[in-house]
């Protein structure tokens, strides 16, 4: 059985300055990587400021108004692609969008239950949103407002130039996974 030993205070070493300063060094460290971090995520969100948003406003919150919004939603979103896509430029496709202003207003009317359909562009505050690793500031944008009702529910928002509301899917390719050592072992017994 071991004995044991008295440890004398004077034989536990001390902390040197540095070494007590090394923890707050690499916190404002890890600080500083973080604001990186974000600036890097929200540089790329920078738009035009000649971009052009639509937002949709339901009635109110409860389940039928959320339906109305989206039946609207499903019903026009066709109508804005066609728009964007037959568009070259902003001006072209502000002139687009003039073009089938009325037969959104049609198209809300159908599926509004009744309720009132006002169609504005004007400067508008629009939310926080993240699209990918971007993040989108609020801020005021030019845009179309479809209000249904009141509009004091929820609501459904894009950009319409450039795309954030209708990303291009590009077709994925997979890639076939192989291990280094495995095909190394191969190529030795074949």
């Amino acid at each position: 059985m071991l004995t044991d030993y008295q440890i004398s205070e004077s034989a536990i070493p001390k902390k040197t300055r540095y070494e007590r300063i090394v923890p707050y060094i690499e916190f404002i460290l890890l600080l500083i990587i973080l604001q990186s971090a974000l600036i890097f995520m929200t540089s790329g969100a920078a738009e035009d400021e000649e971009v052009i948003r639509f937002r949709l406003l339901a009635h109110s919150n409860a389940q039928v108004d959320q339906q109305v919004k989206l039946a609207i939603q499903a019903e026009i979103e066709p109508l804005i692609q066609n728009a964007v896509a037959t568009s070259q430029s902003v001006s072209e496709l502000e002139t687009n969008l003039a073009a089938i202003e009325k037969t959104i207003i049609e198209v809300a009317s159908v599926h509004s239950n009744g309720n009132s359909i006002k169609l504005e562009r004007k400067e508008a505050l629009f939310p926080p949103k993240r699209s990918g690793f971007f993040i989108h500031p609020q801020s005021m944008h030019d845009s179309y407002i479809l209000t249904i009702g009141s509009g004091r529910g929820d609501n459904w928002w894009c950009s319409i130039f450039p795309k954030i509301c209708f990303p291009e899917q590009a077709p994925k390719e997979e890639e076939e996974v192989t291990f280094f050592i495995w095909e190394w072992i191969k190529g030795v017994f074949s």
